[in-house]
Parts: C-alpha cells; sequence; structure tokens
C-alpha cells in the first residue's frame, strides 16, 4: 500500500503524517508512507486545498485532517 501525505509544510500537514503514521502501526499494515511538498505534484491529483491523504493513488481527504477511524476504514478497504 502506497500512503502520500501532500502539503507544503504547514503544522496541519505534519499533523497529518504523525496521525496517519500512529494509525498505519496501530494496524499492523504494511504501508509506504511519503509526503509530497511538491506544489506540481499536488496539483497533479486535483488537490487545490492541503492537507491532502492519498492511498493507492487515490484522494482520500483534502483541505482537512481525518479523524483516526476514518483512515482505518481507508487502510482496511485498501
Amino acid at each position: 500500500m502506497k500512503i502520500e501525505i501532500l502539503g507544503t509544510g504547514c503544522a496541519k500537514c505534519h499533523k497529518l503524517e504523525e496521525l496517519v503514521r500512529e494509525t498505519v502501526a496501530m494496524q499492523g499494515v504494511s504501508a509506504d508512507i511519503s509526503k509530497v511538498e511538491d506544489i506540481k505534484k499536488i496539483m497533479a491529483y486535483g488537490v487545490m486545498t492541503t492537507p491532502a491523504l492519498v492511498i493507492d493513488g487515490k484522494v482520500k481527504a483534502a483541505g482537512k485532517i481525518p479523524t483516526a477511524e476514518q483512515i482505518t476504514g481507508w487502510l482496511i478497504q485498501g
């Protein structure tokens, strides 16, 4: 599973990254987590507001920090 946190480095972006890493660890999911800060790459996903969460190429959330429960649901769905 490939997880990308899209954001330019704001506090919310860091919070989302921390939450995703904690949730992945708690669920025991094997995932490649990366931070995307390049604005052109972020815009390529059609994301206009950050932070955003992308799982396996699909934007799951943008402009807000999802809850741990939402992230868990997306991890389980694959």
